[in-house]
């Protein structure tokens, strides 16, 4: 992937208290960072923001964060958490870190998650560039280091050649698919769901939007939702 660079976005992610810049003095103990102990959420390559700002400020029970690997994206995302803290509407349960997925575990102790979001992932189309895909074994093994036994995954994607690989991948890996649908937004897990700016895009273009759910199987039978 191919990001312009923005000379700007070190020094605006320096300065915002938000974004955790030492993410490993934290393992195991993130709760002392936010104002109260709950359950922690975190979406991986969270792009813009819309989707984990949007849920932060319905869900103030739980405590979110952001996770991308790359400070020209983060920026964005940041710039938008500053906007709305500037009309005193920025949630109190959110946190920032630039960060490569790769390295999870050595920021998030065992079972320290409770839920994982992917949403609108690169699907490295090329068959030799897999494993780098979200859903890919190699990455399932590293979710399973920091979620809790319960713990969920959910996963969007307007790419059906990924989700049709996910639908695979994942169970392949050891993980139940709970529930799926091709066409979330005509499905019955639109209740509920929390838009990004890709989806909103694509849905206004007529792009089927594809949902997942799984979690460590538990030798259920996966359902499609319609």
């Amino acid at each position: 992937m191919r990001l312009r660079n923005i000379p700007r976005a070190e020094s605006v992610l320096e300065a915002c208290k938000e974004v955790v810049k030492d993410p490993e003095s934290l393992r195991g103990d993130w709760n002392q960072t936010f104002k109260k102990e709950q359950p922690l959420h975190i979406e991986i390559g969270m792009g813009k923001g819309q989707f984990l700002l949007t849920l932060a400020a319905q869900n103030p029970q739980i405590n979110y964060i952001g996770i991308e690997r790359y400070s020209s994206v983060l920026l964005r995302a940041v710039e938008k958490f500053q906007e709305l803290e500037a009309e005193g509407k920025a949630p109190a349960n959110i946190r920032f870190i630039c960060m490569d997925a790769n390295d999870l575990p050595t920021v998030f102790a065992p079972a320290e998650v409770s839920r994982i979001y992917l949403n609108f992932s690169d699907p490295w189309p090329k068959d030799r560039h897999a494993k780098r895909r979200l859903t890919s074994d190699r990455f399932l093994a590293v979710y399973d280091k920091i979620l809790q036994p319960d713990g969920i995954i959910e996963f969007k994607t307007d790419n059906q050649d990924l989700f049709r690989y996910s639908l695979e991948s994942i169970p392949e890996a050891g993980w139940q698919v709970t529930s799926h649908t091709f066409d979330l937004h005509h499905s019955d897990m639109a209740e509920g769901n929390v838009m990004t700016e890709y989806e909103t895009k694509f849905s206004a273009e007529g792009k089927p939007i594809c949902k997942l759910t799984a979690c460590r199987d538990k030798k259920d039978t996966a359902k499609e939702i319609v």
